[in-house]
């Protein structure tokens, strides 16, 4: 059932019982037309929400399937739940907010727009993450990660604000990772972090960037930025560049 609502400036979906081609043809068909807000209501594991469509706003409510918004460049995506794996999968551009936890390889070689979780998220998450030019994605995460967090990563911000309480129990953080930066609330223990990883203090130019990030976070999630960042932060940064050149060179 499709409901117009405000001169077609806004309509309103119940994705219960839609098939996720389905779900998508219409959004796209929407899209097309010109339509700017769309409401999903019901949404009960549909995949692709958010593919290949022209910015537009889309507020789900209920739980999103796998690479939600995927090749994403340029909507806004908001979940009022949860959302499954591989969530900004190779996104270009836009933003994905989600007000609970996520799966695994959220980020999956993200290469703009920005990402941000309220509570935890799966394995390998930002895994090969990249930049290039004026387009840096970000991951902000509310909570923490599961094991492999940031592997490969080639490029981008990736924050976790561990706001749960809970130690940050990851291991194998960083591993093959040859760009970006990680930036961590509270500590980690050496032997959780992969062999390329290096641990610094934050820089001006560090706190700048993530007090913008944290900031945006906080106004996603009524949150206190402020109390946020009174915490201790570290920096976590590739210590080579290519840390498997030798083995594809002579």
């Amino acid at each position: 059932m499709t409901t117009k609502i405000k001169n077609n400036t806004t309509v309103k979906i119940d994705a219960a019982g839609l098939y996720y081609r389905e779900l998508n043809a219409q959004l796209r068909e929407l899209a097309n037309s010109g339509t700017r807000k769309i409401e999903l209501h019901n949404v009960y594991g549909q995949r692709y929400i958010g593919t290949g469509l022209k910015p537009i706003e889309i507020d789900i409510y209920g739980t999103p399937g796998n690479d939600l918004g995927a090749f994403m460049d340029g909507p806004k995506i908001i979940v009022h739940g949860n959302a499954q794996d591989g969530c900004g999968n190779t996104m270009n551009d836009g933003e994905i907010v989600v007000h609970g936890r996520a799966g695994d390889i959220i980020g999956l070689s993200a290469r703009g727009g920005k990402i941000f979780v309220r509570e935890d998220v799966g394995y390998r998450a930002g895994i090969h993450m990249k930049e290039y030019g004026d387009k840096r994605p970000s991951l902000v995460i509310g909570g923490t990660a599961q094991d492999f967090v940031g592997e490969y990563m080639a490029g981008g911000i990736l924050v976790l604000l561990g706001l749960n309480g809970q130690a940050h129990k990851a291991r194998f953080i960083g591993t093959g990772m040859h760009g970006g930066v990680i930036y961590l609330r509270g500590n980690i223990e050496s032997h959780q972090l992969g062999k390329e990883v290096g641990v610094a203090e934050l820089e001006d130019k560090d706190w700048q960037v993530l007090e913008k990030l944290v900031g945006e976070f906080a106004a996603h999630f009524s949150d206190d930025s402020e109390k946020i960042l009174e915490h201790k932060f570290i920096k976590l940064f590739p210590r080579w560049l290519r840390p498997y050149g030798r083995l594809y060179a002579p």
